[in-house]
Formats: C-alpha cells, structure tokens, sequence
C-alpha cells in the first residue's frame, strides 16, 4: 500500500521550487522597506531558481534591477538564486501590509530650512534660489524619514 504524503510529495515537486515562494513572500515588506513594497512584488519563481518580480513600470524595473544583489543579501536564508524585474500586475496591497505608505514625510524641521539655505545661498536668482532651497530641504526631511529601503 503507498502512502498519500509519498504521492503527495512526489506531484509538489513538479512544480519545482514555486514552494520557496512563501518565505519571500512573507519576507518581502520587511526586507525592502513598504515604497518598493507597493511598487514591486514577487511574482513567480522559476525552476532555474530565478524570482521573477512584478513592478509598477520600467523605471521601478531598472531601478530595482541595479538593487538586485542587495535585496538577495537582505533576503538572507530565503534569497533566490537570482531576481529578475519587469513591468506586471501587481496585487493589491492588504491595509495593514504597507503601514505608512502614502503618507507624506513631516514637515522640513528648523534645522532642514537652514541647511538647505546655506546649499542655495550663491544661487543669485531669488525666486529660483527660494524654489531650490524649499526642494532641498523637503528632500533632507525625506531622506531622514526614507523607509523605502531598510
């Protein structure tokens, strides 16, 4: 008499190693930060080991693509052999997911303002020096409240 989990076993490994797919999953969020979470998510994994993400656009691809050893390092134990990113549908994000996301970052601080004055302070245009030095220092105020890559 043969067992069901023996046959069981034997009809999951056809579909190669699609059974790693849950720990990226599952990782996913975490390790690229809840930006890049909503732009880009794992599709599939090929039998050659390759785990094909869906992004948002080819901006996010090429992007991504640059990242690619770094996200593999921070998937740790659970990394594909390889990642691959393309344009694809992707799902729609859960509430809870993507804490955060969509939120604007704070307000630039006092400290921000002045930074980004002392930046643009030999711009001579003033219109042109006040527009740049309101970009800088929402950019600074950004770049210290950035979760798009842990």
């Amino acid at each position: 008499m043969e067992r069901v989990g023996d046959r069981v076993a034997k009809e999951l490994r056809r579909f190669g190693p699609a059974s790693g797919m849950a720990p990226v999953v599952e990782l996913w969020v975490a390790t690229v930060g809840a930006e890049i979470a909503r732009n880009a998510w794992p599709a599939r994994l090929a039998r050659d080991g390759t785990l094909h993400v869906h992004t948002q656009d080819s901006i996010w691809a090429f992007e991504l693509t640059s990242r690619a050893e770094e996200i593999r390092g921070r998937l740790g134990a659970s990394a594909p052999r390889r990642l691959a990113f393309a344009p694809g549908p992707l799902p729609e994000p859960a509430e809870d997911s993507l804490e955060g996301v969509g939120q604007r970052p704070p307000p630039p601080s006092l400290e921000h303002v002045a930074k980004a004055e002392s930046l643009t302070r030999e711009i001579r245009d003033e219109e042109l020096r006040k527009v740049v030095a309101k970009a800088a220092a929402a950019s600074l105020s950004r770049h210290d409240n950035d979760r798009s890559f842990c």
